[in-house]
């Protein structure tokens, strides 16, 4: 049985290829979708899928992933700034976890500069777009392999 990742992704990003292109590129969630399957399937991964623009559902895909899931990726959108729910959650267990942003949110406005996910996350990838979740999946197939030696 192949080992599953969960990919969750915060609010608006259902909105991606249409919403600030100039700021999240062009790609659709789908499209991002599509390259994170096939970065996991060159790793041996499964992958869990999901976008929701609500906080609560976020905070119980990171409980179910506690018992599903090897590692996730998570692009939380605007909660990174706000959740302490979320921080909460993913501080309860013990996974590796790859926070991704499609754009480098130091390099915008000064409220997206403070983040409740770093602290608790094995790692950030920003400002590298649809490709962040591709890095996030190989660092994340990295840790996995280390963790096993």
């Amino acid at each position: 049985m192949a080992i599953a990742l969960y990919i969750l992704n915060g609010p608006n990003l259902n909105l991606l290829g249409t919403r600030e292109p100039e700021v999240y590129g062009k790609a659709t969630l789908a499209d991002i979708e599509k390259l994170c399957r096939d970065a996991a399937k060159k790793h041996g991964f499964e992958i869990v899928f999901r976008q929701t623009n609500v906080e609560g559902e976020l905070v119980d895909w990171l409980h179910e992933a506690r018992t599903k899931a090897a590692g996730v990726v998570l692009n939380a959108g605007a909660y990174t700034h706000t959740s302490i729910a979320i921080h909460d959650a993913l501080k309860a267990t013990t996974m590796p976890v790859v926070e991704v942003h499609l754009s480098n949110p130091f390099a915008r406005e000064s409220f997206r500069h403070h983040s409740y996910i770093s602290s608790v996350a094995q790692g950030v990838i920003c400002g590298f777009g649809a490709q962040g979740y591709v890095f996030a999946i190989d660092a994340l197939a990295d840790v996995l392999a280390n963790a096993n030696d």
